[in-house]
């Protein structure tokens, strides 16, 4: 799932033009791919702790939230993925479940000043947060409903 979501990235990432029938496709992957954030962003969270069996999840989720940043970046997707129903509020509630767990605990999500040790630099959740705050910022682009709501 990991290689396919870095794929998808890698393809949504190209400067090149994409033509109609992609794009109509990268669309219709969106709305799932979205709904698939929806239902695991919480996985992130329990990388916190001290066993990694969830890490495979985990990876998912941040790769699905690196495609949906990059998605929101493309004024062709935009419009769809900021009409969709719980993706603005999921992105918002994770964003303050990661904020917490970083207070709570020196861990991955624990601001950069107060981390200590090499292990935390190349963890894969490193910037999650900030990719959540880049996926609010792109559905709030030019979105007065979307806005209103943060």
């Amino acid at each position: 799932r990991v290689t396919l979501l870095e794929l998808m990235l890698s393809k949504v990432s190209e400067k090149s033009c994409v033509s109609s029938e992609e794009m109509g496709v990268l669309v219709r992957h969106a709305a799932f791919l979205a709904g698939c954030f929806q239902e695991q962003c919480g996985a992130v969270l329990r990388v916190t702790a001290a066993a990694d069996a969830d890490r495979e999840e985990a990876l998912v989720t941040i790769r699905l939230l690196d495609v949906l940043c990059e998605m929101t970046s493309s004024s062709g997707q935009l419009e769809d993925l900021q009409a969709l129903p719980g993706l603005l509020e999921a992105a918002i509630d994770t964003l303050r479940l990661t904020h917490l767990a970083g207070k709570q605990a020196v861990n991955v999500f624990t601001a950069t000043q107060a981390v200590t040790g090499q292990e935390e630099v190349s963890h894969p959740a490193v910037g999650f947060k900030s990719h959540l705050i880049r996926l609010i910022g792109n559905l709030c682009y030019k979105n007065k409903e979307n806005q209103d709501k943060v």
